[in-house]
């Protein structure tokens, strides 16, 4: 924020003379931090009547290089840039983003004004960093790690004078400068909110940041007022699962009056005065509604939480005691109910991940390798450390080196200025594991080798070597003894991670179809959600090419669509093509009416029990068979499934003395589905 009015540009270009050649320092109406700038800037050897010397510009490789190493922070950033230009569009200016060297990444704006930047090379790939721009709002912003505005005649080079620029830092959830913002335009056309928007803009980019980057923790949602969650004003903090700080935007420390170096030595408990667990157990049960809590020094804050963690969500393999129970593909899911493929392997996985034998995950795309190894880590002794997931395929192949490996500081072209860790070094002490392995560059797989051998890691850049510790946990769909006998897989590399082979079953595979349905349905919604038992016996005889990616994709887009009054999905809460699978997949497949008996079967039991899942042993497995109308008993019979299915309401209907409500909550669907299949829709 400026404390006073700009000067004129003749003043502003005499005060810099005057500083310049005779050092006399301003005192009077140049912005502080302006002057200060300009000092570095002299410092740097440059002249403010120098030329731009485009030298220094990114080649078209270096640059491609150079935003693959900014992937996360362009991604990020991408859409709020567009959105920022709609609000700029025809104001002769341009929206511009930076990586922590300034380095220009991306830039949109206005293509009268384009061609004016072009002559100062305003451009991707051309670095403003202070020292060789001087002073100008991405450098500066920079320099200071703080917002700036620098106008007109304050930019220390001459050339650059007919701009006016607006600055805004980009920082991590652990306070690591990412990147810049900035809104650059004619001087002409300066406008004195333009740097509120810019800051605004980045701390959206934060925001979205911090929430991307810990995904894995618990994250809390906090504001003065239960209006303000959600909004870019929010404060947003992220826990581990046993209540320590471990990321934070830069709103969420201001509201605690904490700074990001408290981040590591800070817990909940020195922060609030509700105890963590109790109040996450109440969030997860209230599905997100706001609640206030007291900060230490008597201030009210009202916060939300979400459990991000793997360890809490649904659909993954976790473990209440690494003595007795085995891992489980959903938390929900009762021992009993658990897949038998499944619950083999989640025990000899137990057994196996403190004895520093590294385990082989494999199985189709889509089965839940990720979630088992997540699961595997929890079981583990080094459950309270990282667990780091590197996806092999998902990393551009001139990158992964120094993704996996890290690097130091000047290793190569566009590096951070502070070097790299590594996924390796940062799975020191816990879990890593290598996703999709199988895609690893051959050339990759001899580093890899000898880094599992001798438990160490070289940096890029670098002839230190570094000792790592960590379990080693790998997963591929492909087959690769064949990839080793097409020459694309080292056989060294394949027996020293393979200690223990493990075979994850594809979904259409499972046993536990149902109970793997409900545990997801009650991660997406906080109401009981059932599937009409037709629909959910369609679903049981499908292939399922993408496993439970797909089937948790389709339930939660079921859930969306699903009216406030609804509570069990049917078919018109199934997309079109896929609703054609179903069905095609269904005609003529004698597993179609046993699947669906069995679902009646099994939600016969639960109205009796109350419990979800379990069948009692004094109910006989012929319940609803013996309830049913006998056409509906023999599968010989030429009646169809939809003629049963009438049948099936017609007899609930009589067992609930015509009571609409109870007989579509005893099967389990709507009563709009049940009015439906009455009419013979």
């Amino acid at each position: 924020m400026r404390q006073h009015a700009i000067l004129t540009a003749p003043h502003l270009k005499q005060a810099r003379l005057q500083f310049v050649e005779r050092g006399i320092r301003p005192e009077t109406g140049v912005e502080l931090r302006v002057a200060q700038s300009w000092q570095r800037s002299m410092s740097a050897g440059l002249s403010p009547l120098g030329g731009v010397d485009c030298a220094d510009n990114l080649s078209v490789g270096n640059l491609r290089y150079a935003r693959d190493l900014n992937h996360e922070l362009i991604s990020h950033s991408e859409p709020v840039i567009e959105y920022l230009f709609e609000q700029l569009r025809h104001s002769h200016s341009m929206v511009i983003l930076a990586d922590a060297q300034g380095v220009l990444m991306h830039t949109m704006g206005d293509l009268d004004f384009l061609s004016k930047a072009d002559k100062v090379a305003l451009k991707c790939g051309a670095s403003w960093a202070e020292n060789q721009r001087g002073t100008n709002a991405i450098g500066t912003a920079l320099a200071e790690a703080s917002e700036i505005e620098i106008n007109g005649a304050e930019h220390f080079l001459e050339p650059n004078e007919f701009l006016t620029c607006a600055a805004a830092p980009i920082l991590s959830a652990q306070g690591q400068l990412m990147g810049i913002l900035d809104i650059s335009g004619d001087h002409r056309s300066r406008h004195p909110h333009t740097l509120g928007l810019v800051t605004t803009a980045a701390q959206m980019i934060e925001n979205s940041l911090v929430l991307s980057a810990c995904q894995h923790q618990i994250l809390v949602q906090l504001h003065t007022s239960a209006a303000g969650i959600g909004s870019v004003a929010q404060g947003v903090l992220a826990f581990s699962e046993d209540g320590c700080l471990v990321g934070a935007n830069r709103r969420g420390l201001a509201l605690l009056k904490l700074r990001y170096t408290d981040i590591a030595a800070t817990r909940w408990e020195h922060l609030f005065e509700q105890d963590f667990e109790a109040l996450l157990a109440r969030q997860l049960r209230l599905a997100g509604r706001a609640e206030a809590v007291f900060c230490r020094d008597g201030t009210c804050l009202f916060v939300q939480m979400h459990s991000q963690s793997r360890g809490r969500q649904a659909m993954t393999v976790s473990v209440q005691s690494t003595q007795t129970q085995p891992l489980r593909s959903a938390q929900s899911i009762q021992s009993g109910q658990i897949d038998a493929r499944w619950q083999a392997a989640s025990e000899k996985a137990r057994k196996l991940i403190d004895k520093a034998i590294p385990l082989l995950i494999t199985g189709e795309s889509g089965v839940g390798k990720e979630v088992f190894a997540q699961s595997v880590h929890q079981a583990s002794a080094r459950r309270d450390k990282a667990f780091v997931a590197v996806n092999c395929a998902a990393i551009p192949e001139h990158l992964i080196e120094a993704e996996l490996f890290g690097y130091v500081a000047g290793a190569f072209t566009g590096a951070a200025r502070q070097g790299a860790a590594g996924r390796l070094r940062e799975a020191h002490g816990g879990t890593l594991f290598l996703d999709e392995i199988g895609d690893m560059p051959f050339s990759l797989q001899t580093r890899l080798l000898r880094v599992l051998q001798e438990r160490q890691v070289i940096p890029l850049g670098s002839s230190v070597a570094i000792a790592v510790d960590f379990n080693l946990i790998c997963a591929t769909h492909q087959n690769l003894k064949r990839n080793i006998e097409q020459g694309r897989f080292r056989e060294d590399l394949f027996y020293r991670i393979n200690g223990l082979s493990l075979n994850l079953p594809a979904l259409r595979e499972r046993s536990d179809f149902t109970a793997l349905c409900a545990s997801l349905l009650r991660e997406f919604s906080p109401v009981q959600i059932d599937i009409a038992i037709d629909l959910l016996a369609a679903m049981r005889v499908y292939a399922w090419p993408g496993n439970l990616r797909q089937l948790s994709h389709v339930l939660r887009a079921a859930v969306a669509l699903m009216d406030e009054e609804q509570s069990c999905i049917s078919w018109e809460h199934i997309g079109d093509e896929l609703a054609a699978e179903l069905r095609n997949a269904s005609k003529g497949n004698p597993r179609l009416e046993s699947a669906a008996i069995a679902e009646l079967e099994r939600r016969d039991a639960v109205e009796i029990t109350g419990k979800i899942g379990e069948t009692p042993t004094q109910i006989p497995q012929n319940a609803w068979m013996n309830s049913m109308p006998q056409e509906a008993k023999s599968p010989s019979k030429a009646q169809n499934l939809q003629e049963n299915a009438r049948q099936l309401i017609q007899q609930a209907l009589q067992n609930t003395n015509g009571n609409v409500s109870a007989a579509a909550r005893l099967l389990g669907i709507s009563r709009q589905t049940l009015y439906r299949k009455l009419q013979g829709q």
